[in-house]
């Protein structure tokens, strides 16, 4: 059932509606090379064939995980031969580019940027990533995206009325509710779904008058359950925890519980998870909420102590928290300050008072003099120079219980600037 040309495609109109860039360069035959990156099941193999189809191209094909460099050199060479002898360029085909090494996509690229073959190379992982950037910066990159369920519902359809490719050889009455759920469950995946109907058609017994009749019954037990698309070092992997970290940052408590429920089907290490809580406990959280940085390091060690699946109940406890909570990315915007300050070269000395005195010959130095222990004052404050310069890293906001501190700040600093040195002019 795969489509033989662009009308029979379906999905990806971003780049292959009328107008879009792609199919403006497959109606002309300009096609140089293109990198397809998208899930499994959404037509990259497919759309390498149409354009092979319809341009004056030889199609040669490769497969990261089966072709060899000595397999790669002999169809380079010939499409060498082919582009001098008759002048027809060569369409070369490499499904799951990323499986080859490096020294392997290194063997494509004088060719390539030469102009013998027009790579077209497809990927489940990012190309950015694992793809050699030379060989990317000579391609174009089209992400592919899941099928919607009305895509996958017309390629059902398609599959059943087709006589010739398809199942409507066959007596098949299919009710719309099992068609719907394959195109739900199959979570975008064109090549799913039809391998489900093709289970459901040819091992469901006729009925007395002939036709097969698929029920939504049926169709649950064919496509079973769709194992996640979650790669523990790819695009799912980042992506996924990326979500559940804006998401919690957002606010947004039903969206970071999905996106870690998603994660713990997956598999994911809790410890992953956690880690990346605690960062946002102190970056996003901070001191509007302390207790933020508690209770998420208290439920990394509860998950290290007691694992999957019972860790699900500390984690989403602190994902409730953190994303519940008031938010201020004050600590990170100080510390930030604070380092920009010295690595641009703007080091301060220790003012003496500061310096340690705790040995002999401290005070003929000059080192601890006229140091106010801030415990024998009232409210255990004293304002005196602690840095020896004006600065003002840390801006706390009014959120939660930052709000306090804030009052206290501003009272503290008020003290702390009449005897401090004026700030310098930038």
């Amino acid at each position: 059932m795969r489509p033989r040309n662009l009308d029979e495609y379906a999905g990806q109109q971003h780049i292959l509606a009328a107008g879009q860039l792609l199919r403006r360069a497959i109606e002309a035959d300009r096609v140089q090379s293109v990198i397809f990156y998208g899930p499994p099941g959404t037509g990259k193999t497919s759309l390498a064939q149409i354009i092979a189809n319809q341009t004056r191209c030889r199609f040669e094909r490769l497969s990261g995980v089966e072709s060899n460099v000595a397999e790669m050199r002999r169809v380079l060479a010939n499409a060498a031969n082919r582009l001098a002898n008759t002048g027809q360029p060569t369409l070369l085909f490499i499904d799951e580019i990323h499986r080859f090494n490096k020294a392997q996509q290194d063997v494509l690229l004088p060719d390539v940027e030469a102009g013998v073959v027009r790579l077209i190379g497809a990927t489940t992982h990012n190309p950015f990533f694992f793809v050699n950037a030379p060989l990317v910066s000579r391609s174009q990159v089209f992400e592919l995206q899941p099928l919607s369920e009305a895509d996958i519902l017309v390629l059902l359809h398609r599959a059943l009325q087709d006589a010739e490719r398809g199942l409507g050889h066959l007596r098949i009455e299919a009710q719309p509710e099992a068609l719907a759920h394959l195109a739900r469950v199959s979570d975008g995946d064109g090549r799913k779904s039809l391998n489900s109907l093709e289970i459901a058609a040819l091992t469901t017994a006729p009925d007395p008058d002939g036709v097969t009749r698929i029920t939504l019954a049926i169709a649950e037990q064919c496509i079973q359950k769709k194992a996640v698309v979650y790669d523990g070092d790819g695009d799912a992997h980042y992506d996924t925890i990326s979500a559940f970290i804006k998401s919690v940052r957002g606010s947004d408590v039903d969206a970071a519980l999905y996106w870690l429920a998603k994660m713990i089907h997956a598999g994911e290490d809790p410890r992953f998870i956690t880690r990346r809580l605690m960062i946002l406990a102190a970056e996003d959280i901070g001191l509007a909420d302390p207790l933020a940085l508690v209770v998420t390091v208290a439920a990394h060690d509860a998950s290290e102590f007691v694992g999957w699946p019972e860790a699900r109940i500390p984690v989403a406890e602190a994902t409730i928290y953190l994303a519940t909570a008031h938010k201020s990315n004050s600590a990170i915007v100080a510390v930030d300050a604070a380092l920009e300050d010295v690595r641009a070269g703007r080091t301060l000395p220790v003012p003496p008072a500061l310096k340690d005195a705790h040995y002999k010959g401290a005070e003929r130095l000059g080192h601890g003099t006229g140091y106010e222990y801030s415990h024998a004052h009232p409210g255990h404050f004293v304002a005196q120079d602690y840095l020896g310069a004006a600065r003002k890293y840390y801006q706390p906001t009014e959120q939660g219980h930052e709000k306090k501190i804030r009052d206290r700040v501003a009272q503290w600093r008020a003290q702390l600037d009449a005897v401090r040195p004026p700030i310098a002019p930038p």
